[in-house]
């Protein structure tokens, strides 16, 4: 049988393959590429804040093991209620086309000193300034939210984090069928969100570093500090099915996305040796893709994954 697959995905130690990926921006917050740590991160390398005149922003070498950016820390002048920090993007994707639009970073939250908590977020923006959807960390709770744009609603997701801890946030954006994912050091955060719920123009402006202070008069010294930003895209080329890891982790269910034309049949199949391959999953892609989870990866040291069409 003639096997139409365009990707094939090892769960093994974590690491995932898949096709090659087209960098449209990524930065380390380094000295050597520019980077002033003396500085504030707004100002450098085309790096653009709102909310204030200073404050807020710079850099770090805590958490990451190299020097990283934050939002956060020192008070804002004027005081303000937000922060934003960002680097436009301005991606357009071409008409009628489908390239997926990946979003990671690495991250952590130190907590406040002085008894006060706010939230940090991380929030995307089109090209024409409207805000599609933010995801939330507020450092009270310790818990992870995400808002769709055109709501004020923040709806909470089953995870929640530690301060002081680095995480690694991905953000899968598909504009052609307007629908997101999101996952926290593999941990799934959110599946299948419109990236628009109000008709905004689906192309990406930027994705932003925000400090939401909760009390303008007392803000925490509590801080995000981030690393390793980094946005791509990963066309789709043709008919043939493409299958992607949304999270993993170790001893945890798999989350798989197959990609494909759509009203068309796509199995997944599984092995643990690229050689007995076993269905566990047929569907039909009905707005270019749909999700799977695979609740019987935990059981299994390395497994690997392929997905062909079937009819």
């Amino acid at each position: 049988m003639v096997i139409a697959t365009l990707c094939a995905i090892a769960l093994w130690m974590g690491t995932a393959s898949c096709v090659a990926e087209t960098v449209l921006y990524s930065t380390g917050f380094e000295s050597v590429e520019g980077y002033n740590p003396k500085l504030e991160l707004a100002g450098q390398q085309g790096w653009v804040s709102y909310g204030a005149n200073s404050g807020g922003n710079g850099f770090t070498t805590n958490f990451f093991g190299s020097q990283a950016a934050y939002v956060g820390r020192t008070p804002l002048k004027p005081p303000g209620e937000f922060l934003n920090v960002w680097r436009p993007i301005n991606y357009m994707p071409a008409q009628g086309e489908s390239s997926p639009v990946r979003f990671t970073v690495q991250m952590a939250i130190a907590d406040s000193s002085n008894t006060n908590w706010d939230d940090f977020y991380w929030s995307v923006y089109n090209t024409q300034g409207d805000r599609l959807f933010t995801i939330d960390f507020d450092n009270y709770g310790l818990r992870v939210y995400y808002v769709l744009g055109g709501t004020n609603s923040f709806v909470p997701t089953q995870l929640s984090f530690s301060n002081g801890i680095p995480y690694t946030l991905a953000i899968d954006m598909d504009f052609s069928s307007n629908r997101w994912d999101a996952s926290l050091s593999g941990q799934m955060l959110a599946t299948n969100q419109p990236i628009t719920t109000t008709n905004a123009p689906l192309n990406l402006g930027d994705v932003d570093a925000v400090w939401a202070i909760y009390n303008v008069n007392t803000p925490g010294n509590n801080y995000m500090a981030f690393d390793n930003y980094q946005i791509s895209t990963a066309p789709t080329q043709g008919p043939p099915p493409r299958l992607s890891l949304l999270a993993y982790a170790q001893g945890s269910p798999a989350s798989l996305r197959v990609s494909g034309l759509p009203g068309a049949d796509y199995a997944i199949e599984a092995s643990t040796n690229l050689v007995d391959w076993l269905p566990i999953r047929t569907n039909i892609v009905s707005g270019g893709y749909f999700d799977f989870i695979d609740t019987s990866a935990s059981q299994f040291s390395r497994r690997f994954y392929r997905a062909r069409q079937v009819n």
